[in-house]
């Protein structure tokens, strides 16, 4: 069976010590270009190309995120697959398609986990950085994960998560001896 549509799924923040993890599932026939993967850019070449992805009406995306209290109470690989299944689970009902009636879709996958959605799926290792429409995934969930972690600064200010995103960085790693954990720490990692 020919796919109809294909839907790119990445998600950023596994390795942080706070705040969610988010994925992006997006789809989009304008995607043809190879992309980097959104690590590999600079925060204003990610800002670039979200702009441009934006402007773009043929480009449809959703975004899941998935909070450190779920994280650390399924396991932080749970919750990657969980926030990515949930983004195309969204992207669907956003283009009018049901689950059910999603088998003639391909779902492409950044990493080797599959989602068990009722459509073809397939894992691809670096897929942000050998599939154009996953590397474009990762940039909208990057950016979209970035400015959340902006709007918890304002939150927790004493923390500076909008230097380090929640990374376990020295300076994060100063501010959590200062001050402990704060409600979007992940309690079931090393935080020490």
């Amino acid at each position: 069976m020919a796919c109809k549509i294909t839907i790119g799924v990445d998600e950023v923040g596994v390795g942080p010590l706070a705040g969610p993890v988010t994925a992006c599932a997006l789809t989009g026939p304008a995607i043809r270009k190879p992309i980097r993967d959104s690590k590999k850019l600079s925060a204003k070449q990610r800002e670039e190309f979200f702009r441009i992805f934006c402007k773009d009406a043929s480009i449809k995306w959703a975004l899941a995120s998935i909070m450190p209290k779920t994280i650390d109470r399924i396991n932080i690989f749970q919750a990657r697959r969980l926030a990515m299944k949930r983004a195309v689970e969204k992207l669907l009902r956003k283009i009018a398609v049901t689950p059910g009636n999603g088998r003639g879709y391909l779902v492409l996958i950044d990493g080797n986990v599959l989602l068990n959605t009722a459509m073809n799926e397939r894992a691809i290792i670096k897929g942000d950085e050998k599939v154009a429409i996953i590397g474009t995934a990762s940039i909208i969930a990057k950016i979209s994960r970035d400015r959340m972690m902006a709007r918890y600064h304002k939150k927790y200010p004493e923390y500076r998560f909008d230097l380090h995103k929640g990374y376990g960085t020295k300076l994060h790693y100063e501010m959590l001896r200062e001050h402990g954990p704060c409600p979007i720490h992940r309690r079931s990692f090393r935080l020490g």
